[in-house]
């Protein structure tokens, strides 16, 4: 019923509001994301019987996504046009979005950083030096796989399954000590090829780092406040004002994502969050589903 009502949304957003092509795919893909929610809460649902407090709840998931600010409020602005559409269809008889706010936006810079501005910092790298080529696959598997800053850091050699020509998978030791395994998409695989195996073998590696990936010019393990320093350094370097730091990547790996119009159930397995809501919802996905999603909605695959 969901697919049903959502075809009769967007004929109605051609003939009723005339929005041009790409404003009706991103309404209608809005509106996708919201039965997808659903599915996973409440299966079986009608959009018709949604309620204000699961609407809020709907916003909230998105923003334990990592989603900015402005990227839930866009969102929000689609599902406000559905439900004025339902009403106007007489579908329903009171709009449960009429009270439905979204974050506030105040003057604050969001906390993501567009795939230009990702660019800029990953250019920005200078890649003559061994440092250099450490700090470009650190951002890119930052970007790619949208990991903790302590995941990053404790990163082991044995948890790296790279495929030069498809999208390769890590093994992620996430909060509480519990295991995943995340897609890395082409250009993450690259440059951490290139590090793993041109320039960490130069690295003097001091005992007991023998296991770790990403290391210091002294062979122990980097820390996470030098992978801040090294975040804060690139964004001086291009003159960037906002305030970033590594969560900063993967909030923007989820925001892309997720605009892109993947599917929030990988979204959130490839995060490593747990059910958001009090209904037990979270399913493994198969792993070749999530490569896929990486794939097709990842900017840098």
């Amino acid at each position: 019923m969901w697919s049903s009502y959502n075809k009769q949304f967007e004929t109605y957003l051609k003939l009723e509001r005339s929005l041009s092509k790409n404003s009706i795919e991103a309404y209608v893909r809005d509106v996708e994301k919201l039965a997808q929610f659903v599915e996973m809460t409440l299966p079986g649902t009608h959009a018709t019987k949604l309620s204000y407090p699961q609407l809020q709840q709907f916003l909230q998931y998105l923003s334990e996504l990592g989603m900015s600010a402005f990227s839930q409020a866009r969102i929000l602005s689609g599902i406000k046009a559905f439900y004025k559409f339902l009403l106007t269809e007489e579908l329903i008889s009171d709009d449960p979005t009429t009270l439905l706010e979204g974050p506030k936006l105040g003057r604050k810079l969001p906390d993501t950083l567009s795939i230009e501005e990702i660019d800029k910092l990953l250019a920005a790298i200078d890649l003559s030096t061994p440092e250099g080529q450490r700090n470009r696959a650190i951002l890119e598997v930052l970007y790619s796989c949208g990991l903790r800053v302590s995941e990053c850091v404790e990163l082991k050699l044995n948890n790296l399954y790279l495929e030069t020509k498809a999208v390769g998978i890590i093994q992620v030791i996430g909060k509480g000590n519990k295991e995943r395994l995340v897609p890395i998409g082409k250009d993450a695989t690259k440059y951490l090829t290139i590090y793993k195996d041109q320039v960490r073998p130069l690295v003097p590696v001091q005992k007991g780092f023998e296991s770790y990936v990403f290391l210091n010019r002294r062979g122990k393990k980097l820390t996470r406040v030098m992978i801040f320093t090294i975040i804060k350094n690139l964004a001086n370097v291009i003159g960037l004002k906002k305030t970033i730091s590594p969560h900063t990547f993967r909030h923007s790996f989820a925001t892309h994502l997720i605009e892109g119009g993947a599917d929030l159930r990988a979204v959130q397995e490839m995060l490593g969050h747990e059910s958001i809501t009090t209904t037990e919802i979270y399913t493994h996905l198969d792993r070749d589903y999530l490569r896929s999603v990486v794939q097709q909605y990842h900017p840098r695959s």
